[in-house]
């Protein structure tokens, strides 16, 4: 199983998302490079919340300081019993930003602050192919009013 974190800032009223290439892209998109949310596996004996606060930290840089559950997601129920749960993490954006990721795991990631207009721009056009992310997103979109309230 996995964990997917849509960090979010409300006072800034942005998301961080990271910047991976992904061979499986390479097939019908317009790029190998993609925009996702911090994600990670769980190991045996591990909390979900430990793995997304690692994840985050570790690949784009940013220490939450709170944790909603977003969703339990069956990315393919026809082939496979994984699954992924989604979080949104309370951050603040001051120092996002840069390439991170652990070199012994052979990443090399991307990290984006970006407007919370601008990244439900990218569901309009199309442009958010991970499914985790989509799901992430709309939920935003859904319930941001209510999530900048709760956290401000």
């Amino acid at each position: 199983d996995a964990v997917g974190v849509l960090p979010y800032d409300p006072v800034t009223d942005s998301v961080v998302l990271i910047e991976q290439f992904r061979a499986g892209a390479l097939r019908g998109q317009d790029s190998p490079w993609m925009l996702e949310l911090v994600a990670g596996v769980v190991e045996a004996g591990e909390r979900d919340e430990s793995v997304a606060h690692r994840e985050a930290m570790e690949e784009a840089g940013c220490e939450m300081s709170e944790l909603l559950p977003i969703a339990t997601v069956l990315p393919s129920a026809g082939a496979c019993n994984e699954q992924v749960r989604l979080f949104c993490g309370r951050v603040s954006r001051a120092s996002v930003g840069g390439i991170h990721g652990l070199a012994a795991e052979g990443e090399d990631i991307l990290v984006h602050g970006v407007p919370r207009l601008e990244a439900l721009e990218l569901l309009a056009r199309d442009r958010v192919p991970n499914g985790h992310t989509l799901i992430a997103l709309q939920w935003l979109q859904i319930h941001g009013a209510e999530l900048r309230r709760r956290w401000s």
